[in-house]
């Protein structure tokens, strides 16, 4: 893996440098820890959206009335 967005080993070097210095050895693995957190709340959350869309939609299939014989003869009249 060479490159990762376009960026030289160097420089990705230079960028976790300059991380280090201007955040500390103790404090990245809280920001590390909080990230993950957020990256997992955004996950449950959009499961939980994706269940309610597919139970909406199971449900509209499930209550949508079928056609029957009797009602195509009561609509042509």
């Amino acid at each position: 893996m060479n490159h990762l967005l376009f960026l030289d080993s160097p420089v990705i070097i230079v960028i976790a440098l300059i991380f280090l210095l201007l955040f500390g050895g103790k404090k990245i693995p809280e920001l590390m820890k909080g990230l993950g957190k957020g990256i997992k709340s955004f996950k449950e959350g959009m499961n939980e959206v994706e269940n309610e869309i597919k139970d909406a939609t199971t449900d509209t299939k499930k209550e949508a009335p079928k056609d029957t014989k009797e009602d195509k003869l009561d609509s042509a009249k």
